[in-house]
Protein backbone atom coordinates (compact mmCIF):
# COMPACT_ATOMS: atom_id res chain seq x y z
CA UNK A 1 0.00 0.00 0.00
CA UNK A 2 0.99 3.43 -0.49
CA UNK A 3 2.44 5.17 2.34
CA UNK A 4 0.83 9.00 3.34
CA UNK A 5 3.49 10.64 1.95
CA UNK A 6 3.19 8.68 -1.59
CA UNK A 7 0.99 10.33 -4.12
CA UNK A 8 -1.82 7.85 -5.36
CA UNK A 9 -2.33 7.82 -8.83
CA UNK A 10 -5.52 6.09 -9.75
CA UNK A 11 -6.11 3.85 -12.80
CA UNK A 12 -8.25 2.86 -15.20
CA UNK A 13 -7.63 -0.09 -17.29
CA UNK A 14 -9.46 -0.67 -20.48
CA UNK A 15 -9.36 -4.05 -21.26
CA UNK A 16 -9.95 -7.46 -18.97
CA UNK A 17 -8.75 -9.82 -21.79
CA UNK A 18 -5.61 -11.97 -21.29
CA UNK A 19 -3.34 -8.47 -21.70
CA UNK A 20 -5.54 -7.02 -19.08
CA UNK A 21 -5.97 -9.66 -16.43
CA UNK A 22 -2.26 -11.52 -17.25
CA UNK A 23 0.14 -8.59 -17.96
CA UNK A 24 -1.25 -4.99 -16.57
CA UNK A 25 -4.07 -5.93 -13.76
CA UNK A 26 -1.51 -8.07 -11.15
CA UNK A 27 1.21 -5.48 -11.51
CA UNK A 28 -1.18 -2.45 -11.17
CA UNK A 29 -1.98 -3.85 -7.94
CA UNK A 30 1.60 -4.39 -6.57
CA UNK A 31 3.04 -0.91 -7.13
CA UNK A 32 2.83 1.32 -4.08
CA UNK A 33 1.46 4.25 -5.83
CA UNK A 34 -0.96 2.65 -8.11
CA UNK A 35 -4.00 1.98 -7.07
CA UNK A 36 -6.69 0.00 -9.30
CA UNK A 37 -9.96 1.57 -9.46
CA UNK A 38 -11.88 1.19 -12.47
CA UNK A 39 -11.98 -1.63 -15.30
CA UNK A 40 -13.60 -1.42 -18.47
CA UNK A 41 -15.00 -4.89 -19.56
CA UNK A 42 -18.37 -6.28 -21.39
CA UNK A 43 -18.27 -9.89 -21.08
CA UNK A 44 -19.36 -11.43 -17.71
CA UNK A 45 -17.08 -14.21 -17.26
CA UNK A 46 -14.44 -11.89 -17.12
CA UNK A 47 -16.30 -9.15 -15.09
CA UNK A 48 -16.99 -12.13 -12.46
CA UNK A 49 -13.04 -13.03 -12.93
CA UNK A 50 -12.05 -9.12 -12.24
CA UNK A 51 -14.69 -8.77 -8.77
CA UNK A 52 -13.06 -11.17 -7.34
CA UNK A 53 -9.51 -10.27 -7.54
CA UNK A 54 -10.07 -6.20 -7.69
CA UNK A 55 -13.43 -6.05 -5.61
CA UNK A 56 -11.97 -2.86 -4.40
CA UNK A 57 -12.30 -1.65 -8.80
CA UNK A 58 -15.68 -0.22 -10.23
CA UNK A 59 -16.90 -2.19 -12.96
CA UNK A 60 -18.27 -0.38 -15.74
CA UNK A 61 -18.93 -1.74 -19.37
CA UNK A 62 -18.57 1.82 -21.02
CA UNK A 63 -15.55 3.54 -21.94
CA UNK A 64 -16.40 6.88 -21.94
CA UNK A 65 -17.21 6.52 -18.51
CA UNK A 66 -13.41 5.27 -17.37
CA UNK A 67 -12.19 8.01 -19.94
CA UNK A 68 -13.68 11.09 -18.62
CA UNK A 69 -14.02 10.43 -14.92
CA UNK A 70 -12.40 12.88 -13.46
CA UNK A 71 -10.90 10.59 -10.63
CA UNK A 72 -8.95 8.62 -12.78
CA UNK A 73 -4.84 10.10 -13.51
CA UNK A 74 -3.83 7.08 -15.88
CA UNK A 75 -5.78 5.31 -18.29
CA UNK A 76 -4.42 1.99 -19.43
CA UNK A 77 -5.38 0.66 -22.99
CA UNK A 78 -5.03 -3.14 -23.12
CA UNK A 79 -7.80 -4.05 -26.13
CA UNK A 80 -6.58 -5.23 -29.60
CA UNK A 81 -4.49 -3.55 -31.45
CA UNK A 82 -7.04 -1.62 -34.04
CA UNK A 83 -8.35 0.20 -31.38
CA UNK A 84 -4.69 1.46 -29.52
CA UNK A 85 -4.86 4.50 -31.68
CA UNK A 86 -8.42 5.72 -31.14
CA UNK A 87 -8.67 4.78 -27.36
CA UNK A 88 -5.08 6.29 -26.77
CA UNK A 89 -5.90 9.26 -28.72
CA UNK A 90 -9.24 10.03 -26.65
CA UNK A 91 -7.58 9.63 -23.36
CA UNK A 92 -5.33 12.18 -24.16
CA UNK A 93 -7.48 14.05 -25.48
CA UNK A 94 -9.25 13.59 -22.01
CA UNK A 95 -6.37 14.76 -20.06
CA UNK A 96 -4.90 11.54 -19.09
CA UNK A 97 -1.46 9.86 -18.70
CA UNK A 98 -2.05 6.84 -20.91
CA UNK A 99 -0.17 3.68 -20.78
CA UNK A 100 -0.73 1.20 -24.27
CA UNK A 101 -0.39 -2.13 -24.95
CA UNK A 102 1.78 -3.44 -27.17
CA UNK A 103 2.37 -2.28 -30.54
CA UNK A 104 1.95 1.07 -30.43
CA UNK A 105 0.41 1.53 -33.27
CA UNK A 106 -0.43 0.21 -36.43
CA UNK A 107 1.67 2.88 -38.47
CA UNK A 108 4.64 5.07 -37.24
CA UNK A 109 2.24 8.27 -38.36
CA UNK A 110 -0.30 7.21 -35.64
CA UNK A 111 2.32 7.12 -33.90
CA UNK A 112 3.93 10.34 -34.62
CA UNK A 113 0.69 11.68 -33.87
CA UNK A 114 -0.17 10.34 -30.47
CA UNK A 115 3.31 11.79 -29.31
CA UNK A 116 2.73 14.95 -30.24
CA UNK A 117 -0.82 14.85 -28.58
CA UNK A 118 1.08 13.42 -25.74
CA UNK A 119 3.17 16.82 -25.66
CA UNK A 120 0.46 19.19 -26.50
CA UNK A 121 -1.72 17.93 -23.50
CA UNK A 122 1.55 17.28 -21.19
CA UNK A 123 0.77 14.22 -20.10
CA UNK A 124 3.22 10.79 -19.90
CA UNK A 125 2.39 8.32 -22.84
CA UNK A 126 4.20 5.11 -22.94
CA UNK A 127 3.77 1.63 -24.42
CA UNK A 128 3.42 -1.90 -22.22
CA UNK A 129 7.06 -3.09 -23.61
CA UNK A 130 7.17 -5.62 -20.80
CA UNK A 131 9.88 -8.13 -22.39
CA UNK A 132 12.31 -5.73 -21.21
CA UNK A 133 11.71 -6.92 -18.07
CA UNK A 134 12.18 -11.07 -18.66
CA UNK A 135 14.68 -12.45 -16.99
CA UNK A 136 16.67 -14.11 -19.82
CA UNK A 137 16.89 -10.65 -21.75
CA UNK A 138 18.10 -9.09 -18.34
CA UNK A 139 20.44 -11.84 -18.50
CA UNK A 140 21.92 -10.88 -21.82
CA UNK A 141 22.12 -7.47 -21.61
CA UNK A 142 24.58 -7.79 -18.49
CA UNK A 143 26.19 -10.30 -20.32
CA UNK A 144 26.69 -7.53 -22.92
CA UNK A 145 27.37 -4.90 -20.91
CA UNK A 146 30.05 -6.86 -18.74
CA UNK A 147 32.53 -6.99 -21.84
CA UNK A 148 32.90 -10.87 -21.93
CA UNK A 149 32.15 -11.84 -25.32
CA UNK A 150 34.23 -8.90 -26.39
CA UNK A 151 33.07 -7.27 -29.56
CA UNK A 152 29.34 -8.84 -30.27
CA UNK A 153 29.62 -9.46 -34.30
CA UNK A 154 26.27 -11.56 -34.01
CA UNK A 155 22.90 -11.65 -31.94
CA UNK A 156 19.98 -13.90 -32.74
CA UNK A 157 16.95 -13.85 -30.68
CA UNK A 158 14.10 -16.05 -31.58
CA UNK A 159 10.17 -15.95 -30.29
CA UNK A 160 8.75 -19.25 -31.57
CA UNK A 161 5.57 -21.01 -30.53
CA UNK A 162 3.82 -24.53 -31.83
CA UNK A 163 0.54 -23.56 -32.61
CA UNK A 164 -0.16 -25.71 -35.65
CA UNK A 165 -4.37 -25.14 -35.41
CA UNK A 166 -5.66 -21.21 -35.51
CA UNK A 167 -6.77 -20.21 -32.20
CA UNK A 168 -10.90 -19.75 -32.31
CA UNK A 169 -12.60 -16.26 -31.57
CA UNK A 170 -9.73 -14.23 -31.14
CA UNK A 171 -9.09 -11.09 -32.80
CA UNK A 172 -5.04 -12.33 -33.27
CA UNK A 173 -6.00 -14.54 -35.63
CA UNK A 174 -7.94 -12.20 -37.98
CA UNK A 175 -7.15 -9.76 -40.63
CA UNK A 176 -6.40 -5.87 -40.01
CA UNK A 177 -4.25 -3.52 -39.13
CA UNK A 178 -1.34 -4.15 -36.85
CA UNK A 179 -2.04 -7.92 -37.29
CA UNK A 180 0.40 -10.41 -37.41
CA UNK A 181 3.20 -11.67 -35.99
CA UNK A 182 5.65 -8.95 -36.50
CA UNK A 183 3.08 -7.16 -34.89
CA UNK A 184 2.50 -9.19 -32.01
CA UNK A 185 5.73 -11.48 -30.96
CA UNK A 186 8.02 -9.33 -33.28
CA UNK A 187 7.80 -6.13 -31.51
CA UNK A 188 9.29 -7.24 -28.47
CA UNK A 189 12.33 -8.64 -30.41
CA UNK A 190 12.68 -5.65 -32.23
CA UNK A 191 12.39 -3.48 -28.97
CA UNK A 192 14.96 -5.15 -27.48
CA UNK A 193 17.16 -5.18 -30.18
CA UNK A 194 17.27 -1.48 -30.38
CA UNK A 195 17.63 -1.12 -26.58
CA UNK A 196 20.67 -3.39 -26.95
CA UNK A 197 21.83 -1.66 -30.31
CA UNK A 198 20.11 1.44 -31.17
CA UNK A 199 18.57 1.84 -34.57
CA UNK A 200 20.22 -0.54 -37.42
CA UNK A 201 21.41 1.17 -41.21
CA UNK A 202 19.73 -1.41 -42.89
CA UNK A 203 17.05 -4.29 -42.87
CA UNK A 204 15.98 -7.78 -44.64
CA UNK A 205 13.24 -9.45 -44.07
CA UNK A 206 10.58 -12.54 -45.10
CA UNK A 207 7.28 -12.40 -44.02
CA UNK A 208 5.75 -15.43 -44.38
CA UNK A 209 2.13 -17.46 -43.74
CA UNK A 210 2.72 -21.16 -42.90
CA UNK A 211 -0.30 -22.92 -41.96
CA UNK A 212 -2.84 -23.05 -45.01
CA UNK A 213 -5.58 -21.61 -43.16
CA UNK A 214 -3.89 -18.33 -41.20
CA UNK A 215 -5.61 -15.35 -42.91
CA UNK A 216 -2.19 -13.25 -41.22
CA UNK A 217 1.27 -13.91 -41.11
CA UNK A 218 2.79 -16.54 -38.85
CA UNK A 219 6.37 -16.59 -39.97
CA UNK A 220 9.32 -13.97 -39.84
CA UNK A 221 12.86 -13.52 -39.79
CA UNK A 222 14.23 -10.21 -40.24
CA UNK A 223 17.63 -8.90 -40.25
CA UNK A 224 19.10 -5.35 -39.04
CA UNK A 225 22.49 -4.29 -40.18
CA UNK A 226 24.90 -2.33 -38.29
CA UNK A 227 28.58 -1.39 -39.21
CA UNK A 228 29.80 -4.35 -37.79
CA UNK A 229 26.97 -6.13 -36.58
CA UNK A 230 23.82 -8.55 -37.24
CA UNK A 231 20.83 -8.78 -35.58
CA UNK A 232 18.77 -12.01 -36.79
CA UNK A 233 15.48 -12.01 -35.40
CA UNK A 234 12.60 -14.63 -35.99
CA UNK A 235 9.50 -15.84 -34.87
CA UNK A 236 7.11 -18.61 -36.05
CA UNK A 237 4.03 -20.65 -34.96
CA UNK A 238 5.14 -24.11 -36.13
CA UNK A 239 8.43 -24.62 -33.91
CA UNK A 240 8.49 -27.68 -31.62
CA UNK A 241 11.84 -27.90 -31.20
CA UNK A 242 12.42 -24.66 -29.90
CA UNK A 243 16.20 -23.49 -30.95
CA UNK A 244 17.93 -21.24 -28.63
CA UNK A 245 16.65 -18.11 -27.32
CA UNK A 246 19.71 -16.16 -27.54
CA UNK A 247 22.63 -17.02 -29.20
CA UNK A 248 25.64 -14.47 -28.71
CA UNK A 249 28.87 -14.49 -30.53
CA UNK A 250 31.79 -12.31 -29.93
CA UNK A 251 35.71 -12.04 -30.79
CA UNK A 252 36.46 -13.33 -27.26
CA UNK A 253 33.67 -15.74 -26.63
CA UNK A 254 29.53 -16.95 -27.28
CA UNK A 255 26.65 -17.00 -25.18
CA UNK A 256 23.58 -19.27 -25.59
CA UNK A 257 20.03 -18.94 -24.10
CA UNK A 258 17.64 -21.89 -23.90
CA UNK A 259 13.87 -21.13 -22.45
CA UNK A 260 11.71 -18.58 -22.11
CA UNK A 261 10.91 -15.96 -18.60
CA UNK A 262 9.20 -18.06 -16.19
CA UNK A 263 5.96 -15.29 -15.78
CA UNK A 264 4.05 -15.60 -18.36
CA UNK A 265 3.69 -19.25 -17.57
CA UNK A 266 3.01 -18.51 -13.86
CA UNK A 267 0.46 -16.33 -14.96
CA UNK A 268 -1.52 -18.35 -16.95
CA UNK A 269 -1.09 -20.71 -14.43
CA UNK A 270 -3.16 -18.34 -12.15
CA UNK A 271 -0.73 -17.30 -9.49
CA UNK A 272 -0.32 -13.90 -8.84
CA UNK A 273 3.26 -12.01 -8.12
CA UNK A 274 2.55 -10.55 -4.50
CA UNK A 275 1.52 -14.27 -3.89
CA UNK A 276 3.95 -16.05 -5.10
CA UNK A 277 7.37 -16.61 -3.55
CA UNK A 278 10.45 -16.28 -5.77
CA UNK A 279 8.37 -14.74 -8.47
CA UNK A 280 10.38 -14.32 -11.91
CA UNK A 281 13.50 -16.79 -10.75
CA UNK A 282 14.58 -19.09 -13.89
CA UNK A 283 14.90 -22.82 -12.57
CA UNK A 284 19.10 -23.58 -13.57
CA UNK A 285 17.83 -25.78 -15.99
CA UNK A 286 17.72 -22.93 -18.33
CA UNK A 287 20.50 -20.82 -17.34
CA UNK A 288 22.21 -19.57 -20.13
CA UNK A 289 25.86 -21.31 -21.09
CA UNK A 290 28.56 -18.72 -21.77
CA UNK A 291 32.01 -19.55 -23.38
CA UNK A 292 34.64 -17.12 -23.22
CA UNK A 293 38.39 -16.17 -22.45
CA UNK A 294 39.21 -13.85 -19.92
CA UNK A 295 42.39 -12.71 -18.66
CA UNK A 296 44.28 -15.60 -20.00
CA UNK A 297 41.29 -18.11 -18.33
CA UNK A 298 38.83 -20.23 -21.34
CA UNK A 299 36.04 -20.36 -18.78
CA UNK A 300 32.98 -22.23 -20.08
CA UNK A 301 30.06 -22.88 -17.71
CA UNK A 302 26.44 -21.53 -16.90
CA UNK A 303 25.43 -17.77 -15.97
CA UNK A 304 22.72 -17.67 -13.27
CA UNK A 305 19.75 -15.59 -14.59
CA UNK A 306 18.23 -12.24 -13.51
CA UNK A 307 15.54 -12.27 -11.87
CA UNK A 308 12.67 -11.21 -14.10
CA UNK A 309 9.55 -8.87 -12.62
CA UNK A 310 7.19 -6.89 -14.69
CA UNK A 311 6.45 -4.65 -12.13
CA UNK A 312 9.28 -3.05 -12.84
CA UNK A 313 7.42 -1.39 -15.76
CA UNK A 314 4.70 0.14 -13.42
CA UNK A 315 7.52 1.06 -10.78
CA UNK A 316 8.77 3.32 -13.52
CA UNK A 317 5.82 4.47 -14.84
CA UNK A 318 4.88 5.77 -10.97
CA UNK A 319 9.04 7.27 -10.73
CA UNK A 320 8.14 9.20 -14.13
CA UNK A 321 4.55 10.48 -13.27
CA UNK A 322 5.52 11.81 -9.61
CA UNK A 323 9.18 13.21 -10.82
CA UNK A 324 11.35 10.64 -9.53
CA UNK A 325 12.39 9.13 -12.71
CA UNK A 326 12.81 9.50 -16.35
CA UNK A 327 10.28 7.29 -18.66
CA UNK A 328 12.42 4.18 -19.21
CA UNK A 329 9.95 3.06 -22.21
CA UNK A 330 9.74 6.44 -24.62
CA UNK A 331 6.99 6.83 -26.89
CA UNK A 332 9.62 7.66 -29.54
CA UNK A 333 11.26 4.12 -29.16
CA UNK A 334 8.03 2.53 -29.28
CA UNK A 335 7.34 4.33 -32.42
CA UNK A 336 10.92 3.75 -33.72
CA UNK A 337 9.54 -0.24 -33.20
CA UNK A 338 6.56 0.66 -35.23
CA UNK A 339 8.92 1.67 -37.99
CA UNK A 340 10.93 -0.73 -38.03
CA UNK A 341 7.92 -3.48 -38.43
CA UNK A 342 7.03 -1.03 -41.35
CA UNK A 343 10.62 -1.49 -43.04
CA UNK A 344 10.32 -5.64 -41.92
CA UNK A 345 7.00 -5.47 -44.37
CA UNK A 346 8.36 -3.17 -47.32
CA UNK A 347 12.00 -5.78 -47.78
CA UNK A 348 9.67 -8.65 -47.43
CA UNK A 349 7.09 -7.33 -50.12
CA UNK A 350 9.79 -5.75 -52.03
CA UNK A 351 12.48 -8.86 -51.47
CA UNK A 352 15.53 -6.29 -51.25
CA UNK A 353 17.35 -4.81 -48.11
CA UNK A 354 15.98 -1.73 -47.30
CA UNK A 355 17.57 1.41 -45.44
CA UNK A 356 16.54 2.63 -42.11
CA UNK A 357 15.54 6.61 -42.36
Amino acid sequence: MATEEQKKIKVGLIGFGMAGQIFHAPFIHVVEGLELVCIRETKEEKIRLARSRYPEARITSQTDELIHDPAIDLVVVATPNTSHFPLAKQALLAGKHVVVEKPFTATAAEADELIQLAQQQQKLLTVYQNRRWDSDFKTVRKVIQSGVLGNLVEYKAHFDRFRPLLKGNTWKEQEGPGAGIVYDLGSHLIDQALVLFGLPQEISAEVCIQRPASPVADKFEATLYYERLQVNLSAGLLVRELSPRYTLHGDRGSFLKYGLDVQEKALNDGALPHLTPNWGVEPETIWGHLNTEHQGLHFMGKVESEAGHYRGFYDNVYAALTGQADLEVKPEQARDVIKVIELIMQSSQEKRRVRFS
